[in-house]
């Protein structure tokens, strides 16, 4: 006799069947991504739907990236999610399905959306809660000229201060339309689309979900912006920060929890901030965890050039430096832009979105299940206010560079925990020495600037 799940499972399959048929489907692209967040797929007909959905499509592990596997391993065999179904509003005839990663029949630990998919599975088997976030996803649009360099796509995009500027919005209507009108076919809600604060940058707002969902949604939207601008002749980088005199592109996460009905935990009317005690204890553990968070979501060499440089001279948003809270402030990392909800804009553009999700969750429950006060709420311009003052105050600065966040990151035990256990040890020492090795070949790289400061110095 056949369980609930199996029955569940069937009803879900068919269904996805029938909608497929329905949209056309000719493909389906079974994707999965690295610990680096790069999606990877093959192509696999309708004909092979069966198939698929039976068994999996096989990759090969360790030609695929940084998955946990060596050449000698079994083949990955990735588990199409039918909730996960996506048609390419540019391309009639093509489906993504987010898969899962398995190995020899179980779900492979080193596998970013298992990762994730675990701890929220524990969130509803414990606690009977469900993990709802946002995210906001800042992109530059560039050109390669004859020579192989990059200028921006917009000649015209000179404004001192950009953001929001509707020339510039308009000058690129052709794209950021089609990416509207592409999310609301989906049925996403796009909200907004404008241009930000950078020369060429731009951001698409679109509704909140669950955490998979969202985590989801952001791995098929950078696919598809590169995809765009690519055929549109443009090169889309979500890279955190592209030139080092303009803007860096952010991956804000607004997160909140909820009881399986749908009841908030995080709206308080009569708290200042609009936040509970629940909220206010979350907030307390990404302070707790804020500088460990960062090699999570800030996971380049390059993302430690956005953050702690500074205010900007143009616009009105800039990376964080300071784990510090704050209500409608967009100097702190922090924000709570309105009661229910808190918004991290430490996370930058090349964040792998299940991991960033993972370690947030992780930090926020620790700060629930010890009653973690947060402290006083910032409501100064940080990026003004002296040093002197902002340690005088207890407020911590983010690591200044990727090793030494990675190094602070294995000392957190609470995202060690969340992030689980893999054949070879712990996940995060996995990851760990994946970007140590990153930070090492980096370092290794004599840069032009060391040729002019130090070629005939002495």
């Amino acid at each position: 006799m056949a369980t609930g799940d199996d029955s569940a499972h069937d009803t879900a399959r068919n269904d996805l069947r029938e909608r497929a048929e329905a949209d056309g489907i000719e493909f389906f692209l079974a994707m999965f991504v690295d610990l680096h967040g790069k999606p990877c797929a093959k192509a696999i007909p309708f004909s092979s739907f069966d198939l698929l959905m039976d068994g999996g499509a096989g990759f090969a592990g360790y030609a695929a990236g940084d998955l946990g596997q060596s050449p000698a391993d079994p083949d990955v065999l990735v588990v199409p999610d039918p909730a996960s179904y996506t048609p390419l509003p540019w391309k009639p005839g093509v489906a993504v399905l987010h898969c899962d990663p398995h190995v020899e029949g179980k779900p492979w630990p080193y596998a970013p959306r298992v990762i994730l998919q675990r701890q929220l599975a524990e969130l509803a088997d414990k606690r009977g809660w469900v993990f709802k976030t946002g995210t906001e996803l800042e992109y530059s649009l560039l050109r390669r000229r004859e020579d192989g360099t990059l200028e921006f796509a917009d000649p015209h995009d000179t404004a001192a201060k950009p953001c929001y500027e509707v020339k510039g919005l308009t000058r690129m209507w052709d794209h950021l339309s089609t990416v509207s009108r592409h999310l609301n076919t989906l049925g996403w809600g796009n909200y907004a689309n404008d241009h930000e604060d950078g020369t060429g940058q731009f951001e698409n707002n679109w509704e909140y979900a669950d955490a998979l969902t969202t985590a989801d949604r952001t791995i098929f939207f950078r696919y598809m912006v590169h995809m765009l601008a690519h055929d549109a002749g443009m090169v889309a980088t979500f890279m955190p920060k592209p030139f080092s005199t303009v803007t860096g592109n952010g991956l804000h996460i607004h997160q909140s929890l909820w009881t399986q009905d749908g009841t908030p935990l995080f709206a308080d009317d009569a708290d200042a901030l609009g936040l509970s005690p629940t909220a206010r204890h979350y907030l307390g553990g990404l302070i707790e965890h804020g500088r460990a968070v960062a090699g999570i979501i800030c996971p380049t060499v390059n993302s430690y050039k956005r953050i702690g440089v500074g205010a900007p001279t143009s616009g009105s948003t800039w990376a964080p430096a300071y784990v510090a809270y704050g209500g409608n402030n967009r100097t702190v990392m922090l924000r709570v832009p309105e009661g229910g909800r808190i918004e991290h804009r430490g996370v930058d553009g090349s964040a792998n979105p299940y991991l960033a999700a993972t370690a947030l969750l992780a930090a926020g429950l620790d700060g629930i299940d010890r009653e973690i006060d947060p402290g006083a709420c910032t409501d100064d311009n940080l990026f003004t206010l002296h040093t002197d003052e902002v340690r005088a105050r207890g407020i911590k600065h983010l690591p200044k560079t990727l090793d030494r966040a990675v190094e602070e990151l294995v000392t957190d035990d609470v995202l060690r925990a969340a992030l689980g256990k893999t054949s070879g040890g712990d996940f995060i020492d996995y990851y760990a020495a994946v970007k140590q090795a990153e930070f090492d070949e980096y370092h290794a790289s004599v840069s032009d600037w060391e040729v002019r400061r130090y070629l005939t110095q002495a």
